[in-house]
């Protein structure tokens, strides 16, 4: 399938199928400055696991050889736009899942081919959003149409078309090849249902806000009925020990709270007092809340 571009805005025309899927690509994607990302997860000890860089799109264009001989040295090359942008990337779908999309006004901007019959899909919105409305925008569009969770969040990489997929589980053992990751289409439009859909994002944005700013003012009314020395779930969230792993802290918490006192409801409060919804929807957040509490209460049983 030859991709559909939009209009490109280069100086010189390409020269091979590699050059011309990158400016199409990125011409698509359409954002001021990108940062690229070289990923060898295997590097040896004098090297770099992730070589980083900050280009616009000539500057990519210009890197190609580059590009081109740290791919052929194992590396993956990635791509995403720098800073807050109006792109959400919905990775591992389907052909169907690519269907539904269509069929329903989520016209993909950009769609890569990453290896045979798997896609990553840019999604253009009508306005750059915040980090926390694209990354609740990515997580929905996942959950819509089958994409993979892990992956949406409102800065991740996605793959430069024109050099190789360098996963060891892609590769040809009977040719020593990795498959080519392939602009399929590059029509740089925002799709149809953007309105509608970023209408419904940011109202549970802000619904989420409100909710846990009332747990936050349930919690201050609980902790005077506390012991006056009990520590808040804050201090928790501030020491470095914990390098801001959430779950790590919620544990933490959740144990020395009940070791002071602290009934199920004030720790389950403490808990929801931070934005919970990369668990999932309510039903997951409540699952999480709950195994955390019975997780605590078996630590201190198992250390009487």
């Amino acid at each position: 399938m030859n991709p559909r571009a939009t209009k490109s805005h280069f100086s010189n025309p390409p020269t091979d199928r590699t050059t011309l899927a990158i400016q199409n690509q990125v011409t698509a994607m359409a954002a001021d400055v990108f940062e690229i990302g070289l990923f060898k997860p295997d590097a040896g000890a004098t090297e770099s696991v992730m070589i980083p860089r900050v280009w616009g799109a000539e500057a990519i264009l210009r890197s190609i050889t580059w590009l081109r001989l740290q791919n052929r040295d194992g590396r993956n090359i990635y791509v995403r736009p720098k800073g807050e942008h109006d792109l959400s990337l919905v990775d591992d779908l389907t052909k169907d899942a690519l269907s539904m999309m269509k069929a329903g006004g989520f016209n993909p901007a950009v769609v890569v081919e990453t290896s045979l019959n798997n896609f990553q899909a840019w999604l253009k919105h009508p306005e750059r959003l915040s980090k926390e409305v694209s990354t609740a925008a990515a997580r929905a569009l996942a959950e819509k149409f089958g994409g993979d969770r892990a992956a949406a969040d409102w800065r991740h990489f996605g793959r430069l078309a024109g050099f190789t997929n360098r996963k060891a589980k892609h590769l040809d053992t009977s040719t020593g090849l990795y498959p080519f990751v392939r602009l399929i289409e590059a029509e740089g439009r925002v799709y149809p249902e953007a309105d509608r859909f970023l209408a419904v994002v940011k109202n549970d944005v802000a619904q989420h806000k409100a909710d846990r700013e009332r747990v936050r003012e349930q919690l201050a009314k609980m902790e005077p009925a506390l012991r006056n020395d009990l520590k808040s779930i804050d201090t928790f969230r501030a020491d470095s020990r914990y390098a801001g792993d959430g779950t790590r802290v919620d544990l933490a918490y959740a144990v020395y709270a009940f070791a002071h006192g602290a009934t199920r409801s004030e720790v389950a409060a403490a808990l929801r007092s931070r934005d919970l919804t990369h668990k999932g929807n309510q039903r997951r957040q409540n699952d999480y809340v709950e195994r955390t509490i019975k997780k605590a209460l078996s630590t201190m049983e198992r250390g009487r």
